[in-house]
């Protein structure tokens, strides 16, 4: 028992497989009237260092070059927002570009201002970061690439230092290479973080949109089932008519062929009723007495589908003596998770699964066992997250599911949401072990007060 599973969603790109550097595209997350905006406040935060360099501190920088570098810049945006007439969104191609021509048009900027001894070339991390965040792996790759040669050419090449006039700043070659050494370790790791940050977002945002997915779905067939056995009470009376009224005309009528007929649409009405009698059989989800179920009904909802393997499936009921066992709210959302958790423990079970229900005063606790290997040691510590699994693929597998990791995930995310605490262990002596705990208040049903009121003939 290692993984549950799952219902596998499509990857950001539509296409399963994707390697590593894929998986997170960001495509989506900018439009290119954001990126526009953001720009502008680089152009302006540019313009202002200028201004204040050049007004405030008399720096003899080469004004005839920077400040046309700042207006091309701003050039770009301005055609960016023209070429953004639909207002879209931005491809990762289109974002890598941009980003890459901001981070060439600062390098250009601090390399006639003293290359990596200016201060603000920190501000190379800045496009690095936003690109990290939001584009696919390859481009983020390339880009700290081109920082990496931006800061080497600014490092070797680049101007002096404009200072006010009597001033010099003395820095050895040790230093500035480590300074070079220093700009693009910031580059690198930045654009780590920010990636792996944004990739460990996305994964979670499609976990989290595939357990709303089953939650709904879940549900959907329970309102259905209701909607059915709604319908089935309210044709039986019309049936019940079409058929008294068919056996009256079939013995009326002379003819042959008539009767015939007749007996044809007693017998089909007839078969109506039995469909309906077994949708009646399921009483109506809004129901009171089928929105709770004791503990054993409840265990038995949750193992009848896997009666009929090839593996022992038993359920079992325990708490302190002489005491009943509480009913409980009927959920759809801790059904889907306990079959889950039973579903995937039929894959590894080697003959056998135990589901027990144990209850106090305070608390009830469910636990699915089994005796198979157990969790694997690098799993166990990382179940419950999305895309941790041990199976690659359905084959061999008793249910024929492919494992993705994101069975469990969402499971524990359903059962968290009920007040659950959910915990994945080792048996002592083999064998796997998923057990979730509530407070009984949580999940006990409420007292099931008199359909009738006393004196009142039912």
């Amino acid at each position: 028992m290692t993984t549950a599973p799952s219902d596998r969603p499509p990857s950001p790109e539509g296409q399963d497989g994707a390697g590593p550097w894929d998986f997170v595209t960001g495509r989506g997350r900018l439009r290119l009237s954001t990126l526009a905006a953001l720009r502008w406040r680089g152009v302006l935060g540019q313009a202002l260092v200028l201004a204040v360099a050049g007004l405030a501190f008399q720096a003899p920088a080469p004004w005839p070059i920077l400040i046309p570098l700042v207006l091309i810049t701003a050039a770009s945006n301005i055609a960016l927002s023209a070429y953004d007439t639909a207002k879209r969104q931005a491809t990762d191609a289109e974002i890598a570009a941009v980003l890459s021509f901001d981070m060439v048009g600062l390098a250009a900027i601090l390399f006639f201002s003293g290359g990596v001894l200016n201060p603000f070339s920190v501000l190379l991390v800045a496009p690095m970061a936003l690109a990290a965040a939001t584009v696919n792996g390859r481009y983020v790759i390339g880009m700290v690439t081109l920082g990496f040669v931006l800061v080497a050419a600014m490092a070797v090449w680049g101007w002096a230092l404009p200072l006010p006039e009597g001033q010099t700043v003395i820095v050895s070659d040790p230093f500035k290479a480590a300074l070079t050494i220093a700009l693009q370790a910031a580059i690198a790791f930045t654009a780590s973080y920010a990636w792996r940050a944004s990739a460990e977002a996305e994964r979670m945002e499609l976990a989290l949109n595939a357990t709303r997915t089953v939650l709904a779905r879940e549900q959907q067939l329970s309102a259905l089932g209701a909607l059915a056995a709604a319908a089935a009470h309210e044709l039986g009376t019309p049936l019940a008519t079409i058929q008294i009224v068919a056996k009256e005309l079939g013995r009326e009528i002379a003819d042959p062929r008539i009767r015939e007929d007749a007996e044809l649409l007693v017998s089909q009405a007839e078969r109506c009723r039995e469909i309906l009698k077994r949708l009646t059989d399921a009483p109506l989800a809004e129901d009171a007495m089928h929105a709770r179920l004791s503990l054993r009904e409840f265990l038995n909802e949750v193992i009848e589908p896997h009666l009929s393997g090839p593996i022992r499936v038993e359920a079992v009921v325990t708490g302190p003596p002489g005491e009943a066992a509480p009913e409980i709210r009927r959920m759809p959302e801790v059904l889907h998770a306990m079959t889950t958790f039973v579903e995937n423990a039929t894959d590894f079970a080697k003959g056998e699964i135990l589901i027990s229900a144990r209850f106090d005063q305070r608390h009830i606790t469910v636990e699915v066992r089994d005796d198979g290997p157990g969790f694997a040691p690098e799993i166990l510590s990382k179940l419950g997250q999305p895309y941790v699994t041990s199976r690659p693929s359905g084959e061999g597998s008793r249910s024929g599911h492919t494992g993705m990791g994101l069975g469990f995930f969402i499971a524990k995310t359903l059962l968290e949401k009920t007040g659950a605490l959910v915990s994945f262990e080792n048996g002592k002596r083999g064998g796997a072990v998923v057990s979730a705990q509530w407070l009984r208040e949580s999940i006990e049903a409420p007292v099931l007060r008199d359909f009738y009121a006393p004196g009142v003939e039912a």
